[in-house]
């Protein structure tokens, strides 16, 4: 009885990460491309090298927003 309580405690909280993983990885894809960026390579950044601290050094570092 208590594993099956774990295992449906965990999946939920499971859900939700992949979730953030996947609405980060969309967004960031989306703001490089808007800066002039590779939205791929950048994606691809942030996803192996370990997520979320990668998801924040994209924000530090970003460039600016191309005009035009």
């Amino acid at each position: 009885m208590h594993e099956a309580f774990i295992f449906l405690a965990i999946i939920p909280l499971a859900i939700l990460m992949l979730a953030v993983l996947i609405g980060s990885l969309v967004w960031a894809y989306q703001d490089a491309e808007k800066r002039g960026k590779s939205g791929w390579l950048i994606v691809f950044m942030i996803f192996l090298c370990n997520w979320p601290f990668s998801l924040l050094i994209w924000l530090a570092f970003r460039p600016e927003v191309k005009s035009g």
